[in-house]
């Protein structure tokens, strides 16, 4: 018997509506293993890294761990295996590279962290790997060779001494860190030792980096971003400004001292600067468009993400047209809420550096086998204008003259120009607590090197924070 055709028609339509849905659910199914892959390539460093993978343990198994390595090619880490193959990683340095270099276990640290996937895994000839298994012997991991100088990291370390704080030292032509030291330190050949106490005590701060981790009042340091703000608002005319100077500045209920209640007398915006005179720039926060400083602070990257890939904090910092009086006379010399760390100071202080553009911070130049073949190459890459060549140019000239009539003259008749800013953090209500600060680079007219210090309660940073920087430059221009 023929089967009717409604009957025919409502088959056929119920097989298409079956194909369609299976070929929709191929799809989505296709779909999901090509982002899967597509995921796993891209970010195969992250899944390896992550400490629920056990592929970790498998590539450690097989490799042994690689060696990690200053830009001079001296040892800063490595694994020394002995006659029963037992494995100890081994700092040389012990306490001198402790925040940047890290440690290897108890979750790994520093580079040892970032650099993980490369140093547990093995680029070894297969005929060498083939060699090994043979002699049951473990895969040469692969080398990671670092972009810090031993000297220059010595030298910050020595300076620092006894003190809390942080120094970094940078390139801000390619964004190359340098040295990077945080005060007090450790050794990472006890790590293992020492942990349980550390986690115990809660108070303690030693494993915190302060270079990226330390959030501080910048104080003066501040006034780069507050001069920066005054020119964008007053382009034309930023030079013709002047103030008279008593010591004091009061604003209704609230009032501004200078630094030891000093005198400053007239003052032109270059020289307000120059002796980082509170109640001059008091007087320039009051009159500045809040909406647009919160813009600035953006741009510069307040409370943004920082583009590094190693652990670090957001510095802290909003004003918007909200903001009241009382708060953004504070602001504007550093102090109230502003928050911000050595890093993210250095970075500003590189823009400036380096004509406005920002280059990425980075601390591994690159990866080579055991026979020295490059794996990956790290090389300097732009991350964004922060301001324009003339803004960059006119704090430039700012920061030299700190150095000519200012708080830094202790940087001033060396073979060698500089450029600069200190500061003196109020941290607490006790007025003559401050911590040192000192942010600058040299040569002034085309920076190669720049350097950030921040020492925790010394006081003046013209008197603490700028002979560390001389000593810094004073070594990475031999002199």
């Amino acid at each position: 018997m023929k089967e009717p055709d409604s009957k025919r028609k409502k088959n056929s339509k119920n097989k298409r509506q079956i194909l369609t849905v299976t070929y929709l659910f191929v799809a989505l199914f296709l779909a999901m293993m090509g982002y899967t892959c597509h995921y796993a390539i891209t970010n195969r460093q992250e899944l390896i890294n992550n400490s629920y993978n056990g592929r970790q343990e498998i590539l450690t198994a097989q490799n042994t761990r690689g060696t990690i390595y200053a830009a001079g090619g001296q040892v800063l880490a490595e694994t020394q295996t002995d006659e029963d193959g037992g494995e100890t990683r081994v700092y040389p340095y012990a306490n001198l590279f402790a925040h940047a270099v890290g440690y290897a276990s108890n979750g790994k640290y520093g580079i040892e962290a970032a650099g993980n996937y490369y140093l547990i895994n093995s680029n070894a000839k297969l005929a060498d790997k083939v060699a090994n298994d043979m002699e049951g012997v473990k895969y040469p991991g692969d080398n990671v060779f670092t972009t810090l100088d031993v000297d220059l990291q010595e030298v910050a370390s020595q300076s620092l001494g006894i003190y809390k704080g942080a120094v970094i030292v940078t390139e801000p032509s390619t964004g190359r860190i340098l040295a990077m030291v945080s005060k007090p330190d450790f050794d990472p050949n006890q790590i293992d030792e020492m942990w349980d106490d550390l986690i115990r005590d809660k108070e303690s701060t030693v494993l915190l980096n302060r270079v990226t981790q330390g959030l501080y009042p910048p104080g003066s340091t501040f006034k780069i971003v507050t001069a920066l703000e005054y020119i964008r608002e007053n382009p034309d005319t930023y030079n013709q400004y002047r103030y008279q100077c008593s010591g004091r500045f009061t604003h209704g209920e609230d009032s501004i001292n200078c630094y030891h209640k000093t005198v400053h007398g007239s003052e032109d915006f270059a020289k307000s600067f120059a002796k980082s005179c509170n109640s001059s720039f008091a007087n320039i926060g009051i009159g500045l468009d809040r909406a647009r400083f919160g813009s600035t602070l953006r741009q510069l990257l307040f409370n943004e993400e920082l583009p590094v890939t190693f652990a670090y904090n957001q510095s802290r910092l909003t004003i918007d047209g909200d903001t009241p009086d009382s708060e953004i006379i504070q602001v504007a010399i550093g102090q109230g809420v502003a928050q911000i760390t050595p890093l993210h100071l250095n970075m500003i202080t590189c823009a400036i550096a380096n004509n406005g553009m920002l280059m990425k911070p980075y601390l591994v130049d690159c990866v080579k086998n055991y026979e020295g073949n490059i794996i990956r190459q790290f090389n300097p890459d732009t991350y964004k204008r922060l301001m324009s060549e003339e803004e960059a140019a006119a704090l430039n000239g700012l920061m030299q003259e700190v150095v000519k009539s200012g708080t830094g003259t202790k940087l001033s008749g060396l073979p060698y120009t500089a450029a600069g800013k200190t500061g003196s953090a109020e941290y607490n209500s006790v007025k003559t607590d401050s911590h040192a600060w000192f942010t600058g680079f040299a040569p002034a007219e085309d920076p190669e090197i720049c350097v950030t210090i921040i020492i925790e309660g010394a006081g003046s940073g013209g008197d603490y924070a700028v002979p560390i920087a001389k000593r810094i430059f004073n070594a990475y221009f031999d002199v």
